[in-house]
């Protein structure tokens, strides 16, 4: 007779297959490798004073980087809801911090969408192991290693910002040049709107050097030594514990052998088995 039960749905971990901590994890949507330590609220309380000082600042010269809703376009969790000082404390905070965290995770949710819907119109995707990848990545969570620290958070999300700019510029280019216009003009937009939301970050840092230059440069070499890690570098789809690396090595230019077995690996995902490169 069939179980009634619902079934469990577990993460795959980077542990030695068989080893007591690998038995002990097995936790539906654990992350599919060990995160870091968790540190939590290391900025000392009285520096939120300054977050505080710097609302009408954030108004003035961070809100401007806002789109319009009417002309707006990834997974990118809103870490900065669990920022000291300038999350938003109720979910509908007037502050210029709150306004400025709500209105960028509703960009970054658009660019997600936008994505999603261009793949699903494509026709040449398995959309269903998309939408678990897309599960299991928010169920893994995120480990920027911030602390609850704007000023480790407002760091991170700079060189973050940097680099979707550029990944996503860097796709729009590779579309235009096999033909894809449409995805180039998509990618492009997605781009333009990573740049703006890079601006407004450095603008933050800018300001944090300004006003308390060694608590700021204290922050920086520690996001250094930490190093930057994408949101998303916790993917995993499912079946490869991997997933992930494999993609970054493949970016990488690694070479035709690991792109051959990619190949293999991708072709239960695109319909007729094009590699896209």
């Amino acid at each position: 007779m069939a179980s009634l039960r619902s079934p469990k749905f577990y993460m795959a971990s980077t542990l030695k297959s068989g080893s007591k901590e690998l038995e002990n994890l097995k936790k539906p949507f654990m992350p599919p490798r060990e995160v870091h330590v968790q540190v939590t609220h290391s900025m000392p309380p009285q520096k939120i004073e300054i977050f505080k000082s710097l609302e009408n600042w954030a108004e003035e010269n961070i809100l401007i980087h806002l789109k319009p809703v009417e002309k707006s376009s990834s997974h990118l969790s809103n870490h900065a809801e669990y920022l000291d000082g300038v999350r938003d404390e109720t979910g509908a905070s007037p502050t210029s911090w709150a306004i400025w965290t709500r209105a960028w995770t509703a960009e970054e949710n658009r660019h997600g969408d936008l994505l999603n819907k261009y793949l699903y119109l494509s026709g040449r995707v398995d959309m269903r192991q998309i939408e678990k990848t897309i599960q299991y990545l928010i169920g893994s969570g995120m480990d920027p290693r911030t602390e609850n620290s704007p000023y480790l958070g407002f760091i991170y999300t700079s060189f973050q910002e940097r680099a979707t700019f550029i990944s996503h510029g860097n796709t729009a280019r590779l579309a235009k040049e096999h033909g894809d216009i449409k995805l180039a003009q998509i990618c492009g937009t997605i781009a333009s709107d990573e740049k703006r939301h890079e601006t407004a970050y450095t603008k933050i840092v800018e300001k944090l050097f300004e006003i308390d230059p060694d608590g700021t440069v204290m922050a920086f070499a520690d996001m250094m030594r930490k190093k930057i890690s994408m949101p998303a570098h916790l993917m995993y789809d499912g079946l490869m514990t991997i997933f992930l690396t494999t993609f970054q090595l493949l970016h990488s230019g690694l070479g035709s052998t690991l792109q051959r077995t990619m190949q293999i690996y991708w072709s239960s995902w695109w319909a007729d088995g094009r590699w896209i490169s």
